[in-house]
């Protein structure tokens, strides 16, 4: 039965956490809801997309050289494998949710045969090194990304075995774990890591799905080994290799952003499974870092391009913003595994901010188009021209590792709606839909309407036999919250519900929305006298294409103490409303006195970020200048 499904992340019965994750089938998105629509879009659209992508641009060709199907050069990036196995993972999820997709069926099984194919006597797998750089396995770890690969195909074979599907994929990632064991185990005598962490969350989630300790072990050496300067960084230096500083002294998050997260994800799993909890508070103390001080109003983390890392603190320019895609994805990841371990609701607002606005914004609405970097300005005249920072959605990349990775967590994404503990049952995440499972035994079954994100009602519906408390988030922007019409007692983030449950019982939680004017911190330089909107989880912004003929976007003010009203547009169930001026500079002289003369009054329109540049290419900001006296 689908339902019972375990999804990407489950911790074992001994591991050290607060709450448990819902099996993946227990919860059920209304077509409807918007994330019920992103999930449908993904399976028809964006997973389909990626898995002809990998023909197209040559990461299926590129093991089809190992076996000798195929002639020619190796394409594209090196690690380009890792494409195929996120694919792969997104696929075993997806057939988890519809076993009855034969197509899809199809592509997981030829792929896991083709990549047992190319799979070496001794298990070793990396279609670039066993071809192109033989001399080179293993000897090069600063850029080779080989135990990076390894890590999505472990987590491709997790998906899989709990899928029930592609039982030869899982037999592969079994062998490569165990060499891999074998060579930097500690009986192996290797003391080295990767200069992309990945491994470690992959290993620890193996060892959840075999039992087999030898994995955990080796995840746990590879962190206790990680910042002893093992690593080449002559490139970008050791913070980019999240080598410079052992994570346990750690007490800034630096370097490569998806690095760092993927690295930390990491450490949570092996913190809880392994019930310490001074590895745990490590993860903690680099949280209040990262999102103290240089996280992107959209959830957004990367603030330079060279070496697409975290700035200083408060370094956070929108038009130079990287935000990787990927890096919006490992915080969602990182923030469920901490939700998991300590029960806190501040890591659920983390993972619905990132998911609602630099995730969601990733992808266009059809679904085959895509942004790897996700800026929250980009300026008129701004040459797009190059894929580094397109001015538009582009369908790959020649690095295309985030197309697939969007594809894998939106076909799991209904496991990360939900939790129980002892007695109880928490919801997470808000979307019109079902939850269906067990708590201490006794059946649940919750039907929730709603309209959210563009509707702060949310009515849930409980049938349960038993004594069950019912956990419903309070966002922290939400103020004060009512549950069926009386203010919330919040605590750690949630209001708790009983009822008797037995014949049915609806509560009803009422978030309030109005528009917020958001002011930055009077550090982050790069925004200061300029103002954001939001309204509930969604931030807004102003796209070129809602100003009238001849004002420019950078010309344009919003007035003091402005109030944004709200309203619909042609697909935009909310827009926003407010009243603006045009300054347009008095003179053309770059640096000159500085006075403006001021224009006409303007209507500014802001629609949700997520929705920007699915109209036509163009300006948008999310920070706008506030208007002189």
């Amino acid at each position: 039965m689908t339902e019972r499904i375990l999804g990407p992340v489950h911790p074992t019965a001994t591991a050290k956490s607060a709450l448990r994750p819902l099996f993946l089938g227990a919860v059920a998105f209304a077509p409807d809801s918007l994330l019920g629509g992103w999930q449908e879009r993904n399976a028809s659209r964006t997973l389909p997309h990626c898995v002809e992508q990998l023909d197209a641009a040559g990461a299926l060709d590129n093991l089809r050289r190992v076996t000798g199907e195929v002639d020619g050069e190796h394409r594209n990036m090196w690690f380009a494998d890792s494409d195929v196995y996120k694919t792969l993972e997104a696929a075993a999820w997806q057939l988890g949710r519809d076993p009855g997709d034969a197509e899809l069926r199809a592509f997981l099984d030829s792929t896991a045969a083709l990549v047992a194919k190319a799979q070496e006597d001794d298990g070793y797998l990396n279609s670039y090194f066993t071809v192109d750089k033989p001399e080179l396995k293993w000897r090069e770890l600063h850029w080779s990304h080989e135990l990076y690969c390894a890590g999505h195909l472990i987590q491709a074979a997790v998906a899989a075995a709990r899928a029930g599907v592609g039982a030869q994929l899982v037999t592969v990632a079994r062998r490569f774990a165990d060499l891999i064991v074998e060579r930097f185990g500690s009986a192996g005598g290797v003391d080295d890591v990767d200069g992309h962490p990945e491994i470690e969350t992959a290993l620890v989630e193996l060892y959840r799905v075999t039992g087999h300790r030898p994995y955990l072990d080796l995840a746990l050496r590879f962190l206790d080994l990680r910042g002893r300067g093992l690593l080449n960084g002559d490139r970008f230096g050791s913070r980019y290799l999240q080598d410079h500083v052992p994570v346990r002294e750690a007490d800034e998050v630096a370097g490569h952003v998806v690095r760092q997260l993927y690295l930390l994800a990491g450490v949570v799993d092996v913190a809880v499974e392994t019930r310490d909890d001074a590895l745990l508070e490590a993860a903690r103390r680099l949280w209040a870092d990262a999102f103290g001080t240089k996280t992107y109003l959209t959830g957004a983390q990367g603030s330079r391009h060279r070496d697409e890392a975290f700035g200083d603190p408060y370094e956070l320019p929108p038009d130079r913003a990287y935000g990787e895609t990927c890096a919006a994805i490992a915080s969602f990841q990182w923030n469920w595994r901490l939700l998991l371990a300590t029960g806190e609701g501040r890591y659920a607002d983390e993972m619905e901010r990132a998911l609602y606005n630099a995730i969601a914004g990733s992808t266009a609405l059809d679904g085959t188009h895509f942004f790897y970097s996700d800026p929250l300005h980009l300026r008129t005249g701004h040459d797009g021209s190059h894929e580094d920072a397109p001015s538009q959605r582009l369908p790959w990349y020649s690095c295309a590792c985030c197309p697939p990775n969007l594809a894998r967590l939106i076909a799991s994404l209904s496991g990360y709606v939900a939790t129980s503990d002892s007695g109880g049952l928490q919801v997470h995440l808000y979307a019109a839909g079902t939850i269906q499972t067990t708590v201490d035994g006794a059946d649940v079954r919750v039907e929730t309407r709603t309209g959210y994100p563009w509707d702060g009602c949310v009515e849930l519906t409980v049938t349960t036999s038993a004594p069950l408390m019912l956990a419903l988030r309070i966002p922290g922007w939400a103020g004060e919250a009512l549950v069926d019409g009386v203010p919330a007692d919040v605590r750690d983030g949630y209001a708790e519900v009983r009822r008797d449950w037995t014949d049915g019982a609806t509560v009803t939680l009422e978030l309030p929305m109005p528009a917020r004017v958001v002011r930055p911190h009077p550090r982050i330089d790069a925004v200061r006298g300029c103002v954001a909107v939001t309204r509930g989880p969604l931030v807004y912004c102003v796209e070129q294409a809602d100003l009238p003929g001849g004002v420019t976007l950078e010309d344009v003010r919003v007035d003091p103490g402005a109030a944004f009203s709200a309203g619909p547009l042609p697909d935009v169930p909310v827009a926003l409303t407010a009243r603006g001026r045009v300054e347009v500079p008095a003179s053309g002289e770059l640096y000159g006195a500085g006075d403006n003369a001021h224009g006409e009054p303007v209507d500014l329109t802001a629609v949700p970020y997520f929705l920007w540049g699915n109209r036509e290419p163009g300006p948008m900001r999310v920070w706008i200048p506030v208007a002189t006296a």
